[in-house]
């Protein structure tokens, strides 16, 4: 059997320290600020162990032939990454593309590492020995890994190692023959809650002499001196399931993670101490193109739940016959389809790095500009579909169980498309899913999660193919020129 629910709860009883309302977290399994959202992702586990989804959800390791989940399969063919594709779909689909951090992202991003192997091999055999025998560990086991790879938000006009505090980011503070010692912080550390490690690196660019910081290591969750400060849980908040049906189940979790002289011996150090390889390790690698292919699929699933949701917004209200709303929503389901041919593209134009198939990386960089601005646009659409009803809601569900203020409810809540009870339970997903602290985490996640649009659009342009597209500027050009005067 491959990994299960249960499995994974256990593995999160590992002393790990977590900070939140100024208090330190004993259970976080049970803990209700986290403990529903750890369950949506224990659920993972055991949506790929059923035997009805076991094929299309799992393979069998090369190295144990245990099964494990898809995410980990280096496909060689455009067939094996459709098929790899389809899984992370049906994962995604458990969770309506909510969970941004789930455990196929950093699997997809470790797995494009070892698919360019070679590079880290130029760094170094031993390094590229430990990454090579962390995958096959992290496969074998099917842990959780997520990463944290930005920066402390200080000054933002300054490099790491400028900052008031030199170990403000996090570094290498200390090293011995059993491994480094790292110190200082890292961000985002999104899903740091649930998952069983994290993956510490930097993305940002790095200077000669600040070799420090220039670094890739893999760190149990539970280790001595990782401290993970969590950001307000919007699933503690959350009134109940009827109130809030996505933040109570859904809340991935950010936090920043500050290493307080944390060990990591050298079979967990990927990058030592060399600023370029950092960049290399993602862009000279499948790395990058992998870890936001699986971000594209996860959105593509997600836009179809928003097109849903709008389309029974306008039902609820008695509008979908109004050409007007039609034509919303027609340019809404364009839009949903745009990014399903999108990912589709990327794969269809796919090419081999050496024996593995990876997604075009062109095609996949243009996917994350457009859908940066695409997000905050469809749910700008779906506020306007929906008007006033998102706002004009009952306090709670609590008011149902009072006879006279059911009556109430039961008048003003009046739908041509079901009951009063139906229409307040979808305009409260809705108000969750757009306008809750949790919808609006959601937007400026989907807004930023790659980068500020100057960083994505740089990507499309570095990955133009400027010579196809001038070329046929400078075949028209030449086709004609100033008429020479008649004699």
């Amino acid at each position: 059997m491959p990994k299960t629910g249960v499995d994974h709860l256990n593995s999160l009883q590992d002393g790990r320290t977590i900070y939140l309302d100024g208090q330190c977290i004993s259970d976080v399994v049970e803990h209700p600020a986290y403990r529903n959202a750890i369950r949506s992702t224990a659920y993972l586990y055991d949506f790929q162990a059923a035997p009805a989804h076991l094929e299309r959800m799992t393979f069998p390791s090369p190295t144990t032939g245990e099964r494990v989940n898809r995410c980990w399969q280096l496909p060689y063919s455009y067939a094996d990454l459709v098929q790899r594709r389809e899984a992370l779909t049906a994962w995604a689909e458990t969770t309506y593309g909510f969970m941004g951090r789930s455990p196929d992202h950093v699997a997809s991003c470790l797995s494009g590492m070892v698919m360019g192997l070679e590079v880290f091999e130029r760094h170094g055999p031993q390094r590229a020995r430990a990454l090579l025998d962390y995958f096959t560990h992290a496969r074998d086991h099917d842990l959780f890994v997520t990463y944290v790879i930005s920066n402390p938000r200080a000054d933002r006009a300054k490099g790491a190692s400028e900052q008031a505090d030199e170990f403000l980011v996090a570094a290498i503070c200390d090293e011995d023959a059993t491994g480094i010692t790292i110190k200082g912080a890292k961000t985002l550390g999104t899903s740091s809650i649930m998952a069983n490690e994290v993956l510490v690196t930097s993305m940002q660019p790095l200077r000669p002499g600040e070799e420090r910081y220039a670094f890739t290591a893999a760190i149990p969750l539970g280790s001595k001196g990782l401290k993970i400060l969590s950001r307000k849980s919007y699933e503690g908040t959350a009134t109940s399931e009827f109130d809030n049906p996505l933040s109570a189940h859904f809340d991935e979790n950010d936090a920043i993670l500050y290493f307080d002289e944390v060990h990591v011996p050298w079979e967990r150090v990927f990058v030592y101490r060399d600023t370029d390889m950092c960049r290399a390790q993602f862009h000279d690698t499948p790395a990058h193109i992998y870890q936001n292919y699986q971000a594209q699929i996860r959105l593509m699933v997600k836009m179809r739940f928003l097109l849903g949701l709008a389309r029974k917004i306008t039902e609820a209200n008695g509008i979908l016959t109004f050409p007007q709303v039609r034509e919303t929503l027609g340019y809404l389901a364009a839009q949903a389809s745009m990014v399903e041919g999108m990912v589709k593209g990327m794969e269809a134009a796919g090419t081999h790095f050496g024996p593995y198939y990876v997604p075009n990386k062109r095609l996949l960089y243009a996917a994350q500009v457009l859908t940066q601005q695409l997000y905050p646009q469809v749910i700008h659409t779906i506020r306007e579909l929906a008007g006033g009803g998102l706002i004009m809601l009952p306090s709670s569900v609590a008011d149902f169980a009072n006879p006279e203020i059911a009556s109430y409810i039961e008048k003003t809540q009046h739908s041509p498309a079901g009951s009063a009870t139906d229409r307040v339970k979808l305009f409260k997903l809705a108000w969750d899913a757009v306008g809750s602290e949790f919808g609006s985490r959601h937007t400026q996640y989907e807004m930023f999660y790659a980068g500020a649009a100057f960083v994505t659009r740089g990507h499309a342009f570095r990955t133009c193919d400027w010579e196809q597209v001038t070329s046929m500027v400078d075949g028209c050009l030449a086709r004609y020129d100033v008429p020479k005067p008649r004699a």
